[in-house]
């Protein structure tokens, strides 16, 4: 098997997130809290709806930090009228990806960047995948570590 090619370690500091608690499981809820927040033209980047437990879920996303208190703002309003039972929101997160091609067809680049991440005690809070990159949100104080050691793991830093 080809091996994945892992160009770099990307990394965004300026995220804020954003989580819908206790959401009623049913059509519609997702654009119910998005499409406010798209009709005030605010950006939204990640996106995780968990799985529904006794019909309901978690809803979250990831917002440019300078739109996170407009964008709250209009998620504590939609909230009463989708039957959720919080909104809880965080704006000091950071986005730390690896990039490179084969990312989802080859075993182990996720694994061993999540056990990268977790021995130097660095939660996971979100964690988002596509063929060219593995996506993790984590506190902002955390980022400049993790991107040194994910570059590390993964020998970023000897040359090719």
């Amino acid at each position: 098997m080809e091996q994945a090619v892992i160009s770099g370690v990307a990394f965004n500091r300026d995220e804020a997130k954003i989580t819908v608690a206790g959401v009623p499981d049913r059509p519609g809820i997702a654009y119910a809290i998005l499409g406010p927040i798209a009709d005030a033209n605010i950006d939204v980047d990640m996106i995780i709806q968990n799985a529904s437990v006794e019909a309901q879920t978690d809803f979250s996303f990831t917002v440019h930090r300078n739109d996170y208190d407009k964008a709250i703002e209009i998620v504590r309003k939609v909230t009463p009228h989708i039957g959720a039972k919080d909104v809880v929101g965080d704006n000091r997160i950071c986005k730390v990806s690896m990039v490179g091609v084969g990312m989802r067809s080859h075993a182990g680049i996720a694994s061993r960047m999540f056990r990268t991440l977790a021995e130097e005690g660095i939660n996971i809070e979100m964690i988002s995948t596509s063929e060219i990159k593995i996506s993790v949100v984590v506190d902002e104080k955390y980022m400049e570590l993790a991107v040194r050691v994910l570059h590390r793991a993964f020998a970023l830093d000897q040359a090719q």
